[in-house]
């Protein structure tokens, strides 16, 4: 039987990390924001042009990535307040405790795992 109460920390710390994340990457948006309006406005001839809109493009995505990311953490956590965690979402088995460690937030045993988790 997997310690689901280690877990319950682990996830927890984790949602923190990500929400942490999550802050820091909406003002580095809002920097790059306001740098690109103090920038030239000819994106195409202006060298910090491409280089500001990479930065907002990597920051965006990682925005979308650290949202998805949570929302996973907190639907483990939901999953352990329903007395369902490290129950594979697929085939109703136990997830292996390896795979939980690895990845706390998985919905899946590692059979059903095909472009999950």
């Amino acid at each position: 039987m997997v310690d689901v109460e280690r877990f319950r920390i682990l996830l927890q710390e984790e949602r923190d990390r990500k929400l942490a994340l999550l802050t820091a990457l909406r003002q580095d948006i809002t920097s790059v924001n306001a740098a690109r309006q103090d920038a030239n406005a000819d994106d195409e001839h202006d060298p910090e042009g491409a280089t500001i809109a990479f930065e907002l493009s990597q920051a965006s995505a990682l925005l979308e990535q650290s949202r998805a990311g949570l929302a996973q953490i907190e639907a483990a956590l939901g999953r352990i307040d329903a007395g369902r965690y490290g129950i594979c979402e697929v085939c109703g088995d136990e997830i292996a405790e390896g795979r939980l460690e690895a990845r706390p937030w998985t919905p899946s045993c590692i059979r059903h795992s095909a472009g999950k988790a």
